[in-house]
């Protein structure tokens, strides 16, 4: 399903994990591990993880979200030089019923560079916590070209 371009991995298989074990690297382990940076240094991340997994549509954004277990990403509007998502799963309704914070910026940098990759054009994302789900507004300017 999806190639990683620079490697030959094949990551179309499944394999079932727990949600304590995902949880554990999303949660306890990358906010120890990164501190204050945590929010920039996935933001970058994910605009990487973008480069490596080019998608073509928001179709595929859609799909890559379902099959990485980031949830389930729902278009809210679309407009001229916007286009605005809805990030929903189980787990982060769980997530918002407990006291951690929760950082979503490595889905940030990922569609903002997969944007940035289909429109040539300097591209930004950025998340809103709503009551149980997950904002983000991407916004390109079609002006500021990328060559």
């Amino acid at each position: 399903m999806f190639k990683k371009r620079t490697n030959t991995i094949d990551y179309s298989h499944e394999i079932e994990t727990t949600a304590f074990g995902y949880e554990f690297f999303r949660e306890i382990l990358l906010p120890e591990l990164l501190g204050n940076e945590q929010p920039a240094v996935l933001y970058w991340t994910g605009k990487e993880m973008a480069r490596q997994f080019p998608l073509s549509s928001k179709e595929e954004i859609i799909d890559f979200f379902k099959n990485a277990s980031w949830g389930t990403l729902l278009v809210q509007q679309e407009k001229k030089n916007e286009i605005t998502f809805l990030l929903q799963s189980p787990l982060i309704t769980e997530r918002k019923n407990t006291t951690r914070i929760s950082c979503y910026q490595l889905e940030a940098g990922f569609i903002s560079e997969q944007y940035q990759n289909m429109h040539k054009c300097v591209t930004e994302a950025y998340e809103t916590d709503k009551k149980n789900e997950i904002q983000f507004t991407v916004k390109w300017d079609p002006k500021d070209k990328i060559e």
